[in-house]
């Protein structure tokens, strides 16, 4: 089955730190551009985080810089977001995709799954203040 699954929400305390995975079955991350997207209640989804196909380049907005690590292992064909310092707007469900972008500030501006070849369910994160 091709398939992206995001793993490793929770309900976390402000200050405290998850880790995200996005693992793909059924098809090869390899050659693809990864990328992480929240929405939080009420709000537009945004483009948290991306990386390139070879991990070379990576893009965070800048309310998660510094706090956040996107990473990839393409040989577990699996992507990962570190997320420290965890404060409560960074509540929300996390999607990730995966997608032939040119670049990754193009994958992280376009929010919406149409864009994107595959895209996971998502996973709740929060943050309690």
């Amino acid at each position: 089955q091709v398939q992206l699954v995001e793993s490793g929400g929770g309900l976390v305390e402000s200050g405290g730190s998850l880790r995200l995975s996005c693992a793909a079955s059924g098809f090869s991350l390899d050659y693809l551009a990864i990328g992480w997207f929240r929405q939080a209640p009420g709000k537009e989804r945004e483009g948290a985080s991306c990386i390139s196909s070879s991990g070379d380049n990576t893009y965070y907005i800048d309310s998660v810089k510094g706090r956040f690590t996107i990473s990839r292992d393409n040989a577990k064909n699996t992507a990962y977001l570190q997320m420290n310092s965890l404060k409560a707007e960074d509540t929300g469900v996390y999607y990730c995709a995966a997608a032939g972008f040119a670049t990754i500030q193009a994958m992280c501006a376009k929010v919406g799954e149409g864009w994107y070849d595959f895209w996971g369910p998502g996973t709740q994160v929060t943050v309690s203040s």
